[in-house]
């Protein structure tokens, strides 16, 4: 549907977490870099410090909480996780292969009391060369020492495995391109997946994607890349970490989300819409309608948030639609549909509200509001954007593959959804 026509049309411009890592720091070597400013001494952070930092940010805890748990401003404490993007390194775990502390105790012990290679490798039952070249690695017999060849051999260790996106030029470029698109890590990988089914080498996860963005010292996306993202963080935030809700007003002789037909609620029949406005700077907003059974958006200039004059806009669109997609449409408790028996009058669209302080009814409404926050920052003065740009804008979304649809898009969910209901 267009602002300018009276047909709908799902093609037109209308249309328009991330695994958890349990572990704890990897590279702790280079996180003792790192150093704070304390009773005006440069102060490290020991490995324990670091490994309750890691455990803190993963709790959800924020910024200011952290520094003051040890004692730091929370610019330090950011400035460290940024060096990871926000993301815990993996743990550490020692080979069973490689010679232990306690071995290498042992091979100090012999050449202090004059034992040969080869009795020192029999009493470890380890093979000679490698007692042999652990001796010669760190100093010779003469300057041999357990402790100091033990974290030597820990630092060596070290070898960082090279990003598939470092090494797969053709997956790198069609990764950028799609994230200058607005695609998420996520939709990309499984779209390759299905575009490249026979082909391992331009498969990728979301997660490296997202290690490819956050932590730019891989040297592979670029930093603006991240700009494309729906949060636009340049950090990983914790999924524990909450924003604390809103409360709404009543609606009089409002139809209560319980009494909706069960056809609504299994997403079955096209035709149910969710709807809400998206609120911006010096009062001003855009009314928002997805459908639910193909996450179908439509976006909606409004001039002001009165009971009249975003109810008109609203119903304009509406009546647009077919009639086998105006079956019903869940709202928030907001007051700019206090008149819903007139809009029901005028759409024969019944109207349903959510419960107070319960806009997670309406799922797909409030996760569509979040994806448009990408490009409507919170306070933006959205009053400057046209219905043409509106229009613009809910094209993107509507092309873009999403992981509730099996990676459909919802143009081509809506498109079939028009086409059988004739």
């Amino acid at each position: 549907m267009t602002a300018s026509s009276g047909r709908f049309n799902p093609g037109a411009s209308m249309t328009g977490r991330s695994q958890p890592v349990d572990a704890t720091p990897s590279d702790m070597n280079s996180f003792s870099k790192v150093v704070f400013m304390a009773q005006g001494k440069r102060e490290r952070l020991s490995t324990e410090q670091r490994i309750d930092l890691w455990r803190r940010w993963k709790a959800g805890e924020s910024l200011h909480d952290i520094g003051r748990a040890f004692g730091k401003g929370h610019g330090s404490i950011r400035f460290l996780l940024t060096q990871r993007g926000g993301i815990v390194p993996a743990a550490r775990r020692r080979s069973l292969r490689t010679l232990t502390l306690a071995e290498r105790e042992d091979i100090s012990r012999g050449i202090a009391s004059g034992s040969s290679i080869r009795e020192i490798a029999s009493g470890l039952q380890r093979p000679v060369s490698t007692v042999s070249r652990e001796v010669a690695r760190h100093g010779g017999r003469p300057l041999y020492r357990a402790s100091e060849a033990d974290r030597q051999a820990w630092e060596s260790a070290l070898r960082p495995k090279v990003c598939l996106l470092a090494i797969e030029e053709k997956l790198r470029t069609i990764v950028a391109s799609k994230l200058i698109l607005d695609w998420s890590p996520e939709q990309i990988s499984k779209w390759l997946k299905v575009r490249y089914p026979s082909n391992e080498s331009m498969h990728v996860s979301h997660e490296t994607i997202y290690r490819s963005l956050f932590i730019q010292a891989r040297g592979v996306l670029k930093k603006e890349l991240v700009q494309h993202l729906r949060s636009k963080r340049l950090i990983r935030r914790s999924r524990h970490s909450r924003a604390a809700g809103q409360s709404r007003g009543q609606i009089v002789d409002a139809i209560s989300i319980s009494e909706r037909p069960a056809e609504v609620e299994d997403r079955a029949v096209p035709g149910h819409w969710e709807g809400d406005l998206l609120a911006g700077s010096r009062n001003s907003h855009i009314a928002t309608l997805v459908e639910r059974h193909s996450r179908f958006v439509m976006l909606i200039k409004v001039p002001s948030k009165d009971t009249t004059t975003g109810r008109r806009r609203a119903e304009q669109a509406v009546r647009k639609l077919p009639a086998t997609l105006r079956r019903s449409l869940t709202w928030d408790r907001g007051h700019e549909m206090a008149k819903h028996k007139s809009f029901t009058v005028d759409t024969n669209v019944k109207v349903y509200f959510c419960d107070p302080q319960s806009p997670w009814q309406r799922g797909s409404n409030e996760n569509t509001n979040g994806l448009l926050r990408q490009y409507f920052p919170k306070k933006t003065d959205l009053s400057v954007y046209s219905q043409a740009d509106l229009n613009k804008i809910a094209l993107r979304l509507n092309q873009r593959p999403r992981q509730t649809l099996g990676f459909e898009t919802p143009a081509s969910k809506m498109q079939a959804s028009v086409a059988s209901t004739g």
